[in-house]
């Protein structure tokens, strides 16, 4: 068996549909894409690893994601991983995230109390 057909499984817990869908993704190959091509497209919205609606978040094994700039080393380190620019390295299980959730994790300390444009309607706490 040469190295060039290693596949791995990949499940993805997909909370917003309430469904777990498992596939194998060939090594090397982004696992959002591969899980298109196999039938169950997952959400995304940039596929470029920029926004954050694919995010998923890591309960067991590892992602290749040098390429996901839209997620903070920190939220990395935490497990977090966007899977349009995700390659499967290895058996991997993960969950979707809420995106609202993964970008209040990530942008939140930055747009925070005090830093919202003038005129935008917001109750005051």
């Amino acid at each position: 068996m040469d190295g060039m057909s290693t596949s791995h499984q990949i499940t993805i817990h997909w909370r917003q549909e309430n469904r777990t869908i498992t596939h194998e993704v060939a090594e090397g190959d982004y696992i959002l894409q591969s899980f298109e091509q196999q039938g169950d497209p997952l959400p995304f919205s940039c596929r470029n690893g920029c926004c954050t609606s694919c995010a998923v978040r890591v309960q067991s094994g590892q992602l290749d994601q040098k390429e996901a700039m839209g997620l903070s080393h920190e939220l990395r380190r935490k497990g977090y991983g966007l899977l349009c620019v995700a390659r499967a390295i290895g058996p991997l299980e993960a969950e979707t995230q809420d995106e609202d959730e993964v970008y209040e994790l990530q942008f939140g300390q930055h747009f925070g109390r005090g830093k919202v444009s003038p005129g935008l309607p917001i109750e005051e706490e």
